[in-house]
């Protein structure tokens, strides 16, 4: 349990950091940039580990990069979606 609520506590943080990243306004709703950030998490998790940099001696920085930048790769394809499927109801 308390592991689903830690994925999604780090989701919603790389959700935010990736439309803060992001130029414009992304009008897609929390509980999207938090899905999108833990699916951002799960990728860079999943290259990382393909690539051989998941676990090192110190702090994965190239890990958390990747997962910030998946996140923000979901969010810069996502947004644009989301607010055209919003404005042609």
């Amino acid at each position: 349990m308390f592991q689903i609520i830690w994925i999604l506590l780090i989701g919603l943080v790389l959700g935010l950091l990736a439309k803060l990243i992001l130029r414009g306004p992304q009008s897609i709703p929390w509980w999207l940039t938090m899905l999108l950030g833990a699916a951002g998490a799960l990728v860079g998790n999943l290259v990382s580990g393909w690539i051989g940099v998941r676990h090192t001696g110190g702090i994965d920085w190239i890990r958390h990069l990747l997962q910030i930048g998946f996140a923000v790769l979901f969010v810069a394809l996502v947004a644009p979606a989301w607010s055209r499927s919003r404005t042609s109801r």
